[in-house]
């Protein structure tokens, strides 16, 4: 079944919803609407905040009026929920955690939040541990198939905060990647302009264009093996699939990535023990919101990561 709102309505924005991304909060508000119907509506300007249009990236400010269009809401079931294995998995991950922020080393498969044929991820099953947090909100996002430090925000002023270090580069991200071939040279900083693209299927799909939004990262080798790398990845920018685009580009795509790899190797890897794509977000540094304390968290591979190595290691 579907409901419809019957006419135009509007929405004043409060503090608690302050500095979020229009689109975000439209999908929030808006659900059971299709993710593409949201940005059509956003396009053809039935949209509107404080009477103009706008771009789904804007930021919501404190007394912001967006009108909403009379929309369908398809009435959706109630979603399914994390069993009490999946709870302690995620429970085991924290990395840190205090009462304004907290780290975990976002097991493999698991997604960031639901959606898109996901009943819930990481943040839904937060929410479920922790019912007394009522703000509990992603500062970051990491892909479904990369494992990692992953940083969830308990207040709206340490997100707003979070954000801002994030936008202005005041945090360091460093991954983990296995790259296929062997590298040649030292360490090496890619600068691409790179534009996402959603397919029609929904799939996100990035590509380097001269259209598209600067990108930076560095890659520093750590270890050779035959026909295999292991790197280091820091990544000066955050745009989407950002390492694994340059990673491909640069001709030695992430080992196991079926989106930018290849297949013949992925296969070669998966025939040898591979089980996923091998990107893992090994650290986080930034200053703590509160203390002004500078961190660092660091998450350890997941043991079937470690036997690949472990068996590059042992065969070179």
């Amino acid at each position: 079944m579907e409901n419809l709102s019957p006419k135009a309505r509007h929405v004043a924005i409060e503090e608690e919803a302050a500095e979020q991304r229009l689109d975000n909060f439209l999908f929030r508000i808006l659900k059971g609407v299709p993710k593409s119907h949201v940005y059509r509506l956003l396009r053809t300007g039935q949209v509107r905040v404080n009477g103009g249009r706008v771009k789904p990236d804007y930021r919501l400010q404190v007394a912001d009026e967006i009108r909403l269009p009379p929309v369908r809401q398809a009435e959706t079931a109630r979603p399914s929920l994390p069993g009490s294995r999946q709870l302690a998995a995620l429970r085991k991950a924290i990395l840190f955690e205090d009462s304004q922020l907290l780290v975990l080393n976002k097991p493999a498969g698991v997604a960031v939040h639901g959606g898109s044929g996901i009943s819930f991820g990481v943040i839904e099953a937060l929410r479920i541990m922790r019912p007394e947090e009522h703000s509990l909100e992603l500062v970051h996002r990491l892909d479904r198939e990369t494992s990692g430090c992953l940083m969830v925000a308990k207040k709206r002023s340490v997100l707003r905060t979070l954000h801002a270090a994030w936008r202005e580069g005041r945090v360091g991200k460093c991954y983990l990647a296995l790259l296929s071939g062997r590298w040649q040279g030292g360490e090496q900083r890619v600068h691409l302009t790179l534009e996402k693209n959603v397919l029609q299927s929904g799939e996100r799909r990035v590509r380097v264009s001269d259209a598209g939004k600067e990108s930076e990262s560095r890659f520093r080798p750590l270890q050779l093996f035959e026909d295999a790398t292991l790197v280091e990845v820091a990544i000066l920018t955050g745009r989407t699939h950002q390492i694994r685009v340059h990673a491909s580009h640069l001709g030695h795509p992430v080992v196991g990535d079926d989106k930018y790899g290849r297949r013949d190797i992925n296969r070669r890897f998966y025939a040898s023990g591979l089980k996923r794509m091998f990107l893992h977000a090994q650290s986080l540094a930034f200053t703590h919101p509160g203390s002004g304390e500078s961190l660092r968290m660091n998450a350890p591979l997941d043991d079937s990561l470690q036997e690949v190595l472990d068996r590059l290691g042992n065969s070179s």
